[in-house]
């Protein structure tokens, strides 16, 4: 799985969202208005959306390829429609 993502700029990515929920947790806390919420909690949304953009692209680029290249077009084909499917259920 190492190879076929950046794996580097996604625990970048994952680190900043961590943060974003640190901090929408600090909101409750400190009693903001929760309209205010709500759109915090939408940036982390995307910000995780991205992340997952970010692996399934290095997945098509490396193990999609490789399997369709070097294995059963069938078999990878399907796995990835499963992810896309897993992954559109993200949103």
């Amino acid at each position: 799985m190492r190879q076929c993502m950046d794996a580097d700029n996604l625990h970048r990515r994952l680190k900043k969202i961590i943060g974003q929920v640190q901090a929408i947790d600090r909101m409750i806390d400190e009693d903001v208005p929760c309209e205010h919420i709500p759109s915090q909690l939408n940036a982390a949304k995307s910000a995780l959306h991205g992340c997952g953009q970010v692996v399934l692209e290095g997945h098509i680029r490396h193990c999609v390829r490789d399997g369709i290249e070097h294995g059963d077009a069938e078999k990878n084909i399907a796995n990835f429609t499963k992810a896309v499917k897993r992954f559109s259920n993200m949103s």
